[in-house]
Parts: C-alpha cells; sequence; structure tokens
C-alpha cells in the first residue's frame, strides 16, 4: 500500500456518522470542521449535547499498531494528571479509548483507529506573536513534559523503543535513502554533509546522552498559546503525541529549537530562549552541549527530506506540507555557514544572561 492510499480521507458527513455511532453525540455537517494533519486526518467536532471535541482518525499503517496508539492515549492523561496541558482521550459507548474502524475512503475499505479528543483552546505558536519570554517557557514546559513523561510507568513502555522510527533524532543517518527528494535543490549538498558529521560526531556519543521518552514533534503547531494581559502570551495546550518514542533529553531540546525557528521574525534568537527555559528545568551536560548544533542541523535535514518525500506521495498536501520548507533551507544554509563555534556562542551566551537574571 502507499503512503498515499495510507491516510485517511473520510467525509464530514463519514465523521457525523462515527461520532453518534461511537460516543453517542449528535453533531451535524455544518458543526465540524477539518483540521490540520501531517498524515492522519483531524476533524474539530461541536456536538448538540454541548463541548467541544477532536476526532482523530489514524492513517491505516499506524492503526495497524493499537498497543502504540493506546500508550499515546494513556500519556496524554498521565501529563493531564501531571498538571500539564494534553488532551485527554474520550471513552466510546463500550468504555474503550478507541475504536478500529473499517472505513471505505475511496482505496477500498481499509481499518482506521479512531479516537475523540478534548478540543484545547488556543492559537498555535506558529500564528502568535512570539517573544523571547514565550521561547523560554516553550522550552521550560519541553523540559518539564519529558521530566513528567520519565515517570510514567506501563506494562507496554517497550512500544515506545520504535525501532528504525524514521523522525526518531537517533535516525538521522536512516535519511539517506530518501535524499533522492531533494535532487535538484542546492541544499542536498549540505544536508548529506550533516548526515555524514553526524554519523562521525553524534552517532558514538548516544551512549552519553540521558535517556527519556520524548515527545518528538514539540513545534509551533503542536503548542497553543492565549493571551495573558495586553501584550502576552501563555501556554494553553500541547498536540500531537504521534511521534513519541524512547529517546534522550537532549533530543527534545533540539527538535524544539529547529522547529521554533522558522517562524520566528529573528531566527538565530530562538536557540538561545529556549535552552534556557530548557536549563532551568534540565541542565546540560556537557556531552549534552557539545552536541546540541548538530543535532538541530539534523532534525532540519529530516524535516526538508522527509517533508519532500512525503509530497511525492501526497501532492495534494503540498501546501501545508511545504509551509515552511524554504524557510528551512534558508536556516539551515545559514547555520551552516555561520558554523558550530559562532552558532553554540551565540545559543550559550544568552542561556547564559537567562540564568544571571534569576
Amino acid at each position: 500500500m502507499s503512503v498515499k492510499e495510507a491516510k485517511p480521507n473520510l467525509s464530514h458527513a463519514q465523521v457525523s456518522e462515527l461520532v453518534e455511532r461511537l460516543f453517542g453525540l449528535h453533531a451535524t455537517v455544518s458543526n465540524i470542521r477539518a483540521l490540520p494533519s501531517y498524515d492522519d486526518q483531524n476533524f474539530y467536532v461541536a456536538p448538540q449535547e454541548g463541548g467541544e471535541f477532536v476526532l482523530k482518525v489514524m492513517n491505516s499503517t499506524d492503526s495497524k499498531n493499537s498497543t502504540l496508539l493506546q500508550l499515546q492515549s494513556y500519556a496524554m492523561t498521565f501529563l493531564h494528571q501531571n498538571g500539564l496541558p494534553a488532551q485527554t482521550a474520550l471513552p466510546t459507548k463500550d468504555g474503550e479509548l478507541m475504536s478500529l474502524e473499517e472505513i471505505d475512503c475511496g482505496f477500498g475499505t481499509q481499518k482506521y483507529l479512531v479516537r475523540l479528543l478534548t478540543y484545547l483552546p488556543g492559537t498555535v505558536v506558529a500564528k502568535a506573536p512570539v517573544s523571547l519570554q514565550l521561547l523560554y517557557e516553550v522550552g521550560k514546559l519541553a523540559a518539564r513534559l519529558d521530566k513528567v513523561l520519565n515517570e510514567m510507568d506501563h506494562p507496554n513502555l517497550n512500544a515506545l523503543q520504535r525501532e528504525g522510527f524514521i523522525w526518531n533524532l537517533s535516525n538521522v543517518p536512516l535519511l539517506e535513502q530518501y535524499l533522492h527528494a531533494l535532487d535538484g535543490k542546492p541544499v542536498q549538498k549540505i544536508v548529506k554533509s550533516v548526515i555524514e558529521q553526524y554519523k562521525s560526531e553524534v552517532v558514538p556519543k548516544l551512549s552519553s546522552f540521558r535517556k527519556c521518552i520524548n515527545h518528538g514533534d514539540f513545534n509551533d503547531h503542536n503548542v497553543l498559546v492565549e493571551p495573558d494581559g495586553p501584550s502576552n502570551y501563555k501556554i494553553s495546550g500541547i498536540l500531537d503525541f504521534g511521534d513519541m518514542s524512547q529517546g534522550y533529553y537532549i533530543f527534545e531540546l533540539a527538535i524544539t529549537i529547529m522547529c521554533m525557528m522558522p517562524e520566528s521574525p529573528s531566527p538565530l534568537d530562538v536557540g538561545g530562549s529556549v535552552l534556557a527555559g530548557w536549563e532551568s528545568v534540565i541542565p546540560l551536560n556537557e556531552t549534552e552541549r557539545e552536541a546540541l548544533y548538530l543535532l538541530v542541523l539534523g532534525r532540519f535535514c529530516q524535516s526538508l527530506i522527509l517533508d519532500h518525500y512525503t509530497v511525492l506521495q501526497h501532492p495534494e498536501n503540498e501546501e501545508y506540507l511545504m509551509m515552511t520548507s524554504k524557510t528551512e533551507m534558508r536556516l539551515l544554509h545559514q547555520l551552516w555557514e555561520l558554523g558550530k563555534q559562532e552558532v553554540e556562542k551565540r545559543w550559550f551566551q544568552t542561556a547564559a544572561q537567562y540564568s544571571a537574571q534569576q
């Protein structure tokens, strides 16, 4: 099955039927709207009974791994119970947190796991005016998130090992098989160089990083904010645990820095503020500090290669998938040209200034 055929393509009428049959809620087509999604399908649902929800329909490939999806739902509830703003899953009429449904989306009948999640209010960071103080809070929350996840106990935690999961930063070397997606683009040369340096300078140090469970996609479309006074914003939600896996604390920090850069008016200042917030909760050790630059570049490479590869499979989603691609290319080139020493100096000096002010 192709990647294209794995992504669900439900109509609003099909969503209305699912919500009523599985959850006993009544939502007309006019009270349902599609939400952006990478390879699943998400719908905002406002039923007549009241409340606001998100119906999440997993792609047919991920739907085969119900153990992992159950673990993601458990993790969201665990975070919510520990005071973090995560969604929680509503049980079906049968008391289950998800349902495997046979649905025809135009590619023949396939099986899709369906969940109904609480809707969190707010605006994604990508559409909000982001101050350096808010970036500090983003870094702080990312660290708190991983610390709480690392306290989670569940009989199926081994499902988070996800060997070969291409979005895990451990697997940057696996990107080589997708390099053709960047054929003809000047950035491909830099990406190749980053992968080679990653293999020689990061991979041998993995055992020196502190292990944890990563959210894995702490980006500016997965963090919600709400106004907090006339000109400030506060974080109101954490979305999308689909990339959750076993990893390392330093991975989450690198992912967060990279993901907050493209929409920032001063992207080179992002790293210092996010780093400062992170280290207010989890100070880095020396090996982690030494690897941060290449880990951030590695995440840029993952994003560029895999987004371009996915567009080859899903050309109808090109606008969503490529919304930051040109900016990411420019930033990767800029970080590469500045070099490790200059970028690290900027990040760590900024973080030190925050620390001195506390």
